[in-house]
């Protein structure tokens, strides 16, 4: 079914529901507006493309969606792949790819191509995410500790010796905000985890480097002042060498923005216990990408955080993503020049925590006892993740996942055949 959920929670919809939802959608709102700006700035791109990704996609996602309470928008699992396109093929090419997959993701949708997630490994997924976790932090070394590295390689291996010759240039006030900011996190999640805690951090570490004019930089510093309106839709620049020469790239994002947003939607089911309609979220995701990427935005798929944030905050129904995306650009709109204050090293900070949260370090526990065979698959997708290319870690990681499910079944098949 590719009913947009909303459709169904409307019939029953109430004041009280309403207001639920209203709550929820503002305490999201304030997660979310930090988080987009972060991570569209560890991506390579400008940090408005964040806050217009967080708005359009957001706000379609939510319209079109299978999911009752699934939040959509920018996500740290796409900084791997966006800061490579960008790299490869500049931030229209970007564009250009995130329209490509919008339109791969409703053709999958279409099919009914949502209940095929079940056939990739639990332990290629746990791997790319660690994967894509480690070079999330690793990109926040140089802001976190503020450093003068001045171009840092993408490649991981190349970064590590860059970054570790760029030590003496350290600034200790940069650092001792960003873990003054990562503390605030930690200690605000665990006193109050139904408030925005985390907008509160990054504020009082921003607000320390004004009120004691510390040599920090600041959004403001490094990219000036954020627009205070959404641009005008306009399509990307299409020619035939442009479109073979994205399919690869186009064909990543949308599997990327495909699992992540079901594996967010299935989250969001055992929390609720709810059912999704797998179907109706892929059809959401193209629109929403198609959407971003006319608004001049970053690929977008359902956020696993902030989903759990909006559960945790009381939404009930889409309505609470829709209201999310509203206070985003109401924010943009008549406060645009506050967000020049944030510092750098909180934003850090930040992205060090989602790094931290995306590697889910409780279940390293239940790895450990995993199959061999698991354990290996998963270790092997991380380091491909890291070391090689996403796309080589997931292929790779899919095929011999498969091939060892397969090999289960003929096994388990001959031991179950009573011999002749």
């Amino acid at each position: 079914m590719r009913k947009p959920k909303i459709l169904t929670t409307i019939r029953d919809y109430s004041a009280r529901l309403f207001l639920s939802d209203l709550m929820a959608g503002i305490t999201v709102a304030m997660v979310a507006m930090p988080l987009s700006l972060a991570i569209a700035i560890a991506s390579g791109a400008d940090p408005a493309a964040g806050l217009v990704t967080a708005i359009v996609a957001g706000f379609m996602i939510s319209l079109l969606g299978g999911s009752r309470v699934q939040i959509g928008g920018p996500t740290g699992a796409f900084i791997v792949v966006v800061f490579g396109v960008i790299a490869d093929h500049g931030y229209d090419g970007l564009v250009l790819a995130t329209f490509m997959a919008g339109f791969i993701l409703l053709v999958a949708g279409y099919f009914r191509a949502g209940r095929l997630i079940a056939f990739i490994p639990e332990a290629v997924v746990n791997g790319f995410t660690i994967g894509i976790a480690i070079i999330i932090a690793t990109s926040q070394i140089s802001d976190f500790f503020g450093l003068t590295a001045g171009s840092v390689p993408a490649d991981f291996v190349e970064k590590l010796p860059a970054l570790w010759d760029a030590r003496e240039t350290a600034n200790l006030q940069a650092l001792a905000i960003a873990l003054v900011t990562l503390v605030l996190i930690i200690g605000l999640r665990k006193a109050a985890p139904k408030y925005p805690g985390l907008i509160v951090a990054v504020g009082i570490g921003s607000a320390a480097v004004a009120l004691l004019n510390l040599p920090v930089d600041t959004l403001y510093s490094r990219f000036g002042a954020l627009p205070n309106h959404l641009p005008m839709p306009h399509l990307p620049e299409i020619s035939w060498a442009r479109f073979v020469e994205l399919i690869p790239s186009a064909i990543t994002i949308a599997f990327l923005a495909g699992v992540e947003s079901l594996l967010s939607a299935m989250v969001a089911d055992r929390m609720i216990g709810g059912q999704h309609r797998p179907n109706a979220e892929l059809t959401a995701q193209g629109a929403a990408n198609i959407a971003s990427s006319l608004f001049g935005g970053l690929p977008a798929t359902g956020a696993i955080a902030r989903t759990a944030t909006n559960v945790r905050a009381g939404g009930k129904t889409p309505v609470a993503g829709l209201v999310h995306a509203l206070v985003i650009l109401l924010i943009m709109l008549v406060a645009a020049p506050l967000a020049g204050y944030l510092a750098m090293p909180a934003l850090a900070a930040l992205l060090v925590m989602t790094a931290w949260n995306m590697s889910e370090p409780h279940k390293w526990g239940e790895y450990a006892r995993a199959r061999p065979s698991d354990r290996a698959l998963l270790v092997l997708t991380m380091v491909l993740t890291v070391l090689v290319d996403l796309t080589v870690a997931i292929g790779v990681g899919v095929a011999i996942g498969l091939a060892l499910r397969l090999g289960r079944r003929d096994t388990e098949t001959d031991w179950k055949t009573p011999k002749r």
